[in-house]
């Protein structure tokens, strides 16, 4: 289904090395802020404390969070879960304190502002079972990134697979990079996130390629270049591109905006991996490829006439 079609192709191929450029800048930005601010990771991840209190009235998330201060055990989390009155409290273990302890200690002096306030649920993660959700996390985005790499080796002559890859890659880094840079809180769900954007990401990388492939095959392609076949591939999918990627967005917009804080963190990863995804297999794939020399004669087997035998 198409909304529209273009009929000039849009010569995105001249602009190849300006996009390629400007991927490397922030891809190397993201990796510096990765190192040097690191993941701001949650209790999921590190072990603490986890407490949900619901008021009978709208929550002050400020003098909360005020109060939670006090006990002075480092970064305090403070926020509204669904409603105004429901709020979600995040604290790191501390030494010395059990997670029972530290609750009591919590709700002593929230009930000293407000005596109505009721405690609904406390969970308490320890050190050694974040340490091996962090492993795990690990161990499946390499084994997602795996799987794409093999699948990708498979489908495509070697030079697009390679770019399709890179551009795959680039885009998880980014998106864990600006999580380094702001600082937003990097959960078990944004890590869902992260994984759902590979697939996602290398889905538009393997449309874009196909289209690529199959102009390469097309007799009515032969008389032109390849940065000129590249251009026609990508220009004949943009009406796809546009009615795919724009109704995934606006139903990942809607999550961001409504979704409250459960779903902020899913989708705001999921935000920036549409708009990079789309990003990086129309300017950075395809010009990656291009420059590694894709032509047509790495997509069709050429064929020798036999010689005439001589009588």
């Amino acid at each position: 289904m198409e909304f529209f079609r273009i009929k000039r192709d849009i010569p995105f191929m001249s602009y190849g090395k300006l996009t390629t450029a400007i991927s490397l800048v922030t891809f190397i930005l993201a990796v510096f802020f990765l190192f040097s601010k690191g993941l701001n990771l949650s209790v999921e991840f590190t072990g603490g404390t986890v407490m949900e209190v619901q008021y009978q009235q709208a929550a002050n998330l400020a003098d909360i969070r005020h109060r939670v201060e006090t006990l002075k055990v480092g970064e305090v989390q403070v926020q509204s879960l669904g409603t105004s009155r429901d709020v979600l409290i995040r604290l790191p273990n501390k030494e010395g304190t059990s997670s029972a302890k530290l609750s009591e200690q919590v709700m002593s002096l929230l009930k000293a502002g407000d005596a109505g306030v009721q405690l609904r649920k406390v969970e308490f993660v320890g050190p050694s079972v974040g340490e091996e959700l962090v492993s795990h996390g690990l161990t499946a985005i390499l084994l997602v990134c795996l799987g794409i790499v093999i699948y990708l080796a498979l489908r495509f002559e070697w030079r697009l697979a390679v770019s399709a890859i890179i551009a795959n890659m680039h885009d998880v880094v980014i998106i864990i990079g600006c999580f380094a840079l702001f600082q937003w809180e990097f959960s078990l769900t944004v890590l869902a996130g992260v994984l759902a954007v590979l697939g996602y990401s290398v889905n538009e990388s393997v449309v874009v390629f196909d289209r690529i492939r199959e102009n390469f095959r097309k007799p009515g392609m032969r008389g032109k270049g390849t940065a000129e076949v590249i251009d026609n591939a990508i220009t004949s999918t943009i009406s796809r591109t546009m009615i795919t990627h724009g109704s995934t967005e606006t139903v990942v917009l809607a999550m961001l905006v409504f979704g409250g804080p459960a779903l902020h963190g899913f989708a705001m990863a999921l935000t920036i991996g549409i708009v990079f995804g789309i990003y990086s297999s129309v300017l950075v794939a395809s010009p990656l490829a291009l420059a590694l020399g894709v032509k047509r004669e790495h997509m069709i087997k050429v064929v020798k006439p036999k010689e005439e035998a001589v009588v």
